[in-house]
């Protein structure tokens, strides 16, 4: 069995996230420890005592979920639970490059960080939006972000699945796009509750100041292929690391491609690991009769090592 972690991003936080795993591991205890002292704050606090407001908080919700993936990674390291390939949602690229040993922690939850801050400062609250869309296909999609841009900024932002894609821009346009999807038989449109019209061109100012913060860290080559979300290739050199999660910033996550990758690299087994489940689910409307598991604490982490290891 040819065996895939991948690492959820923004939106998949909870307050109380990597307690359990820092409570009875002592490699996952000492990624929270290295976070901390990384950033000069107390993240662990924020993460296991809240408020939700305050974990919300962009800046820290990418460090925040971050640690948490890489800190349930070490504890399924420390049980013998390693991957052959890694991709990540988003943020989660952060995520699978530390793991893979590209990244160093410490660098990386500086990076995110700023990249939060960044991310936010680019559109002022309230002027974008991003919304899901649900039972039309790309093709559509992207015709209806061209009808609905007049003059504005609505692009496809997360290729989740077939039939979910994800937009993002101005407010004023993708409210006209979820309307026009809505006339053309879209099963359901949701506007996200974010605040920042992630990975659309909007964000394309950030990447400035994001590639000044990854100037300053040292990358190495991965220890095991990391698939991106920019195109569905393959990082396997560090050369290959910082140009692709600059673009990163305001370009799609094209996550169906990066587990088709992974299932045509010779992935069976996919482990969803960090906070949430959303990429399990998805997994399984990517690729048919995949094995999957979602590892956020302990008891999760006992299961899909019985479910990894079943014939």
């Amino acid at each position: 069995m040819t065996i895939a972690f991948i690492f959820p991003g923004q939106g998949s936080q909870a307050v109380g996230m990597g307690r359990a795993f820092s409570e009875t591991s002592g490699a996952a205890k000492r990624v929270f420890e290295e976070a901390n002292d990384a950033l000069g704050f107390d993240l662990r606090r924020v993460m296991f005592e809240g408020p939700e407001a305050e974990l919300a908080l962009t800046a820290n919700t990418q460090p925040a979920v971050l640690t948490a993936s890489v800190a349930a990674a070490a504890a399924c390291a420390e049980r013998g639970l390693t991957p052959a390939l890694a991709a990540g949602h988003s943020l989660g690229e952060y995520s699978a490059l530390v793991m893979a040993g590209a990244l160093r922690l410490a660098d990386a939850v500086r990076v995110v960080r700023r990249r939060g801050e960044l991310m936010q400062a680019v559109v002022p609250v309230g002027t974008g939006a991003m919304a899901a869309i649900m039972g039309v296909a790309l093709d559509v999609v992207e015709q209806v972000c061209a009808e609905a841009a007049q003059g504005e900024v609505v692009d496809v932002a997360n290729v989740n699945s077939e039939l979910q894609i994800v937009i993002a821009g101005h407010r004023t346009a993708v409210e006209r796009a979820v309307a026009l999807v809505k006339e053309r038989g879209g099963r359901k449109s949701v506007l996200l509750p974010v605040s920042a019209p992630f990975h659309c061109s909007l964000m394309a100012p950030a990447s400035e100041g994001l590639a000044l913060e990854l100037g300053k860290v040292t990358v190495r080559d991965p220890v095991i292929p990391v698939v991106r979300n920019v195109d569905g290739g393959v990082t396997r050199a560090a050369a290959d690391v910082v140009p692709f999660l600059l673009r990163q910033v305001a370009s799609p996550v094209r996550w169906t491609a990066c587990v088709q990758r992974l299932a045509a690299e010779g992935v069976t087994a996919f482990a969803e690991v960090g906070p949430g489940r959303v990429l399990t689910g998805l997994v399984k409307r990517i690729v048919e009769d995949a094995r999957s598991a979602a590892i956020e604490d302990p008891p999760g982490l006992d299961k899909a090592l019985a479910a990894l290891a079943a014939p």
